[in-house]
């Protein structure tokens, strides 16, 4: 079954699809190229599921990840529809720690959506930012007083937490 027979199945819901991708990814039976170049042209519904399925892989094996996955989230976290950017969002924070100094145009893009309105694309962003925040790079000098900042300005205790968890981890 092709990506785009699977997508178009009324007969799966949404969470099933992104799973039977995600074990494709998994499991080599489609290269990670070939979804990104599907969901690049995909709209957002399918494009969001498609970086679901990635976030899904990643989350267990990060090293399905290379450049152009970073490079595409990244590109993704400037995406009009919500869903499309917090599925980025975590797919960065489950891949930073494979490109430790490549992450400059990523926390530029996620300090952008921590002003987003919607309560699950700043909990992604925290998420991201906190994971990037724990690798104690060269970006932790500018990073971690911002971080501290939005923290303390966060209305949500979700997202909030985010950043508080990772600012312990970096304090200790």
């Amino acid at each position: 079954m092709t990506i785009e027979l699977l997508l178009k199945d009324k007969t799966k819901k949404a969470k099933e699809k992104t799973e039977i991708i995600s074990q494709w990814l998994s499991d080599g039976s489609m290269p990670i190229d070939e979804l990104m170049a599907y969901a690049e042209k995909a709209k957002a519904p399918e494009k969001a599921t498609c970086i679901e399925a990635i976030e899904y892989a990643s989350k267990q094996n990060p090293k399905i990840a290379d450049e152009n996955v970073l490079r595409f989230v990244i590109q993704m976290l400037s995406f009009d529809a919500p869903r499309v950017k917090w599925e980025s969002a975590k797919v960065i924070g489950n891949i930073a720690h494979l490109f430790p100094n490549q992450l400059d145009l990523a926390i530029k893009s996620l300090l952008v959506n921590t002003k987003f309105d919607g309560t699950v694309v700043r909990w992604a962003t925290a998420f991201a930012l906190g994971e990037i925040l724990k690798l104690k790079t060269e970006y932790n000098e500018t990073l971690l007083p911002i971080i501290e900042a939005l923290s303390e300005a966060e209305t949500e205790n979700g997202v909030r937490k985010k950043y508080l968890d990772a600012l312990k981890k970096v304090k200790k």
